[in-house]
């Protein structure tokens, strides 16, 4: 399974990955982040039950404090 991830190539070889073992496979944290697949944003609690698909694109983004 190929997937975009913020814009990068992520290969697999699994046939089923959820967003939730994405994060973990990559060592992104579970704190401060916001996920979207194509464009649509996953609500965290759905992380460990939304699967992703060949050619998925997905993008996370990271919360920053500052000012």
């Amino acid at each position: 399974m190929k997937i975009s991830l913020n814009q990068k190539e992520f290969s697999t070889d699994n046939d089923r990955l959820t967003v939730a073992e994405l994060l973990k496979l990559n060592n992104l944290p579970t704190v401060g982040l916001a996920v979207a697949v194509n464009n649509k944003v996953v609500r965290k609690s759905d992380w460990e039950t939304a699967e992703l698909c060949d050619g998925d694109k997905v993008t996370v983004i990271t919360a920053v404090c500052g000012g």
